[in-house]
């Protein structure tokens, strides 16, 4: 069982750097921001998780001290590099809760990047050291911003095709998470999970249902699947009784939606041959939907032959727009090989062939959970102002061999101008500061529940009107 030592929670050189700031120094600010990367917004997502597991309430204690001094000792050698006099005047004067105000946007807002998201100040003249201490845990708050940025990306991308080719009225459920095994713990999947959930409404990571319950106030499930096949259900039956194994399927789950891993052998003639003769009558009959999932191949390609196959065994119509929707007692979903790229290339290809976006849905797995990192959108966290010997002096650093990390200076605040966009500006200057204080001396000031998390990051196209 991981436990909780805030002394701990942090890279091992902040323990030295209490020694390192200008003599006198008695306040560091600091802001976290993304500076560019992959994408132009940011969805903010994932600090009050952080908050509430971390550093809410009485975090420092007697015991947790002589822990990480004696780590510490041990770890460096040197028994006076851990600031113990600094922690336990947190422990004395404070109660054991963290001297420090955070300010943050609202969960869920969409800003474009280069935009302060948090900012962190200690409260108490002493615990200047403290701010930046606390970067390391902070900063993974990066995780939970890249993939709902990423999810709400890739959700404006099928947008697009359903508006072009069928009902964007479809678009919730259209990319599914199937990353709780590809990413490096429950912890990484509950966050994942529940960052994609912001953006659409299917899952199969189960424990981020929970999560969202436990960090974001609601009793309330937010995440939705359906039963489905996998390979050892289909492939137990033997390959002379594939067909077996399929109308098992259908007659388990009688009614409503139901998907069916259908490559184990040979994608086309279970398409062709299997659903679309020998079981054609039992989906045609069916209460629901059948969703055949192909999970092998070149996306692009196989999906488009497969819903071919089915649209000519099983039937289509075309709709107003023009374009081909299968009968609405089967449909695909496409779980291989599926990312931001191959998304948009299988979308690409069925339109132009002729199908509908409706036809298709996705399931996503490390691509979604996994196959980013804090560099997706280079996230930062840097010191922007502190005060030493009772003046206040603008902090930043501007290297010349990267523009890019070049970090702002003094104390901000986040605006929204007359269109509705976020700008950071200096605190003195014009404008509701949207920066709302959510943490100060070891209590959450500021709390959303994930309907609020939802409300905020409505998506915004063209003329910056939601859907």
């Amino acid at each position: 069982m991981i436990h909780n030592n805030i002394m701990l929670l942090t890279d091992s050189y902040k323990i030295s750097h209490y020694k390192q700031y200008p003599a006198n120094t008695t306040q560091i600010y600091s802001y976290f921001e993304s500076r560019g990367g992959r994408f132009d917004d940011v969805t903010f997502f994932g600090l009050q998780y952080l908050l509430k597991n971390y550093l809410q309430g009485v975090v420092v204690t007697q015991q947790k001290i002589d822990e990480a001094e004696k780590l510490y000792a041990q770890h460096f050698g040197q028994p006076e590099l851990f600031y113990k006099e600094g922690w336990q005047y947190i422990l004395s004067k404070h109660g054991g809760k963290l001297p420090i105000k955070i300010k943050a946007v609202a969960e869920g807002a969409v800003l474009p990047v280069h935009n302060a998201l948090i900012t962190v100040e200690n409260t108490d003249p002493a615990c200047y050291w403290l701010t930046n201490f606390l970067e390391t845990l902070l900063v993974q708050v990066w995780y939970g911003c890249t993939v709902a940025t990423q999810s709400r990306e890739i959700k404006k991308l099928i947008w697009k095709y359903l508006d072009e080719t069928g009902d964007v009225g479809l678009v919730d459920f259209k990319l599914h998470d199937f990353g709780f095994r590809g990413v490096s713990s429950v912890e990484s999947a509950s966050i994942g999970c529940a960052a994609h959930l912001v953006n659409f409404k299917g899952t199969d990571t189960v424990a981020g249902l929970s999560f969202i319950q436990d960090f974001y106030n609601t009793k309330d499930v937010f995440g939705f699947s359906i039963p489905a096949a996998e390979h050892s259900t289909i492939t137990s039956w033997g390959k002379e009784n594939e067909a077996k194994a399929y109308a098992n399927m259908l007659t388990q789950y009688s009614k409503g939606l139901v998907a069916v891993v259908s490559d184990s052998y040979d994608i086309y003639n279970a398409c062709e041959k299997l659903w679309g003769e020998e079981l054609k009558s039992k989906i045609l009959s069916r209460e629901g939907t059948l969703v055949v999932r192909p999970d092998s191949g070149e996306p692009k390609e196989v999906v488009l032959k497969v819903i071919s196959i089915l649209g000519e065994k099983i039937g289509y119509t075309t709709n107003a727009k023009g374009y081909k929707v299968l009968d609405p007692h089967i449909r695909v979903i496409q779980g291989d090989g599926v990312n931001y790229e191959s998304i948009g290339e299988i979308l690409e290809t069925l339109k132009s062939n002729g199908w509908s976006a409706d036809n298709i849905a996705f399931g996503m797995g490390g691509a979604l959970l996994q196959k980013l990192d804090r560099d997706t959108q280079k996230f930062a966290f840097k010191c922007s102002c502190a005060v030493v010997g009772g003046v206040e002096r603008e902090v930043f650093k501007d290297p010349i061999t990267d523009q890019g990390k070049r970090s702002k200076r003094g104390r901000l605040k986040v605006i929204k101008d007359a269109a509705g966009v976020y700008k950071t500006v200096g605190l003195n200057e014009a404008g509701e500061d949207q920066l709302q204080t959510v943490f100060e001396n070891g209590e959450l000031k500021r709390q959303y529940t994930f309907e609020e998390i939802i409300e905020n990051s409505k998506l915004w196209y063209g003329k910056r009107q939601a859907i």
